[in-house]
């Protein structure tokens, strides 16, 4: 075999792979890096107005009088993901993907997508009724879901609390709805019970007028109200007294702990005793 054969060989070659590339390779290569460049302008640009528009659609909401909180954020949440779908769909569309194509191939799946969505639908319907019949703004003090807390929002698919102790809880909207709700700030005031027990051999007068004095000097209580002392159990060991007062909801924690405290000072100076199981004075002993 000659040079001239190998060389005719070689350009046989080089003839067929370049068959196989694009002649306006380069060409194609723009085109697609510019229509790129406008999907992702399209989608970052089309972000920062969706971000303005509910921004300014949260401010808007928050003018009109008797609004709740509560309400704004899920309407804010609601047209923040429709509009953010209708970019991603524009910056898609750019790309040169059907999206008509796209849409219908959803909608062809979309009873496979609702049965794999199931658990989110239903958090999304809770949230609408949570919306819609108010059993609870934010700031109210709540018990649902398992959780007892503040609560701070309400999204499209959860209810977000804050407890106590500072910690931030995130409970699916259909545990909420599924289940009783209990507001603790529904009302403007709360009832205060208090159980005291004392010895058989204390007198049931001087406790009550201890009681009383306490109640009647205690600032947080509603003395409109009324308040009630009375016996509630002649237990084994010692006599029970149910003390009832009314406060505002938001004093309920603070004057309990204080009535207790009061009630433990004065019993002890006037020698009224609060009978304890003597397991308890062991472990206090030991």
């Amino acid at each position: 075999m000659d040079m001239s054969s190998i060389e005719n060989g070689v350009e046989t070659l080089k003839k067929d792979f370049l068959s196989f590339i694009p002649q306006n390779m380069l060409d194609t290569t723009l085109e697609y890096s510019w229509s790129i460049f406008l999907a992702l302008l399209i989608f970052f640009v089309g972000k920062w107005i969706v971000n303005r528009v509910v921004k300014v659609l949260g401010k808007l909401l928050r003018k009109i009088d008797g609004i709740d909180e509560i309400l704004v954020k899920f309407l804010e949440n609601i047209a923040y993901y429709s509009l953010i779908t209708a970019v991603i769909l524009a910056a898609l569309n750019k790309l040169g993907i059907a999206t008509t194509s796209f849409l219908v191939i959803l909608g062809a799946a979309g009873l496979a997508v609702g049965l794999a969505l199931k658990d989110s639908l239903a958090n999304f319907a809770s949230g609408v009724m949570i919306v819609l019949f108010k059993p609870f703004k934010a700031g109210d003090s709540v018990v649902a879901g398992g959780v007892s807390g503040t609560v701070t929002e309400v999204t499209i698919f959860n209810t977000v609390f804050l407890t106590a102790d500072n910690q931030k809880i995130i409970v699916p909207n259909s545990s909420i709805t599924s289940g009783s709700i209990t507001n603790v700030n529904a009302n403007n005031t709360r009832r205060v019970d208090i159980v005291v027990a004392i010895s058989y051999e204390d007198s049931i007068k001087n406790a009550k007028d201890v009681l009383t004095n306490i109640i009647n000097s205690n600032p947080k209580v509603l003395k409109d109200k009324g308040f009630g002392i009375s016996v509630t159990d002649l237990a084994e060991t010692s006599v029970k007294l149910g003390v009832n007062v009314w406060a505002k909801s938001s004093d309920y924690g603070s004057l309990k702990a204080e009535l207790l405290e009061e009630i433990k000072i004065k019993f002890d100076e006037v020698g009224i005793t609060i009978p304890y199981s003597k397991n308890v004075y062991q472990q206090i002993k030991n």
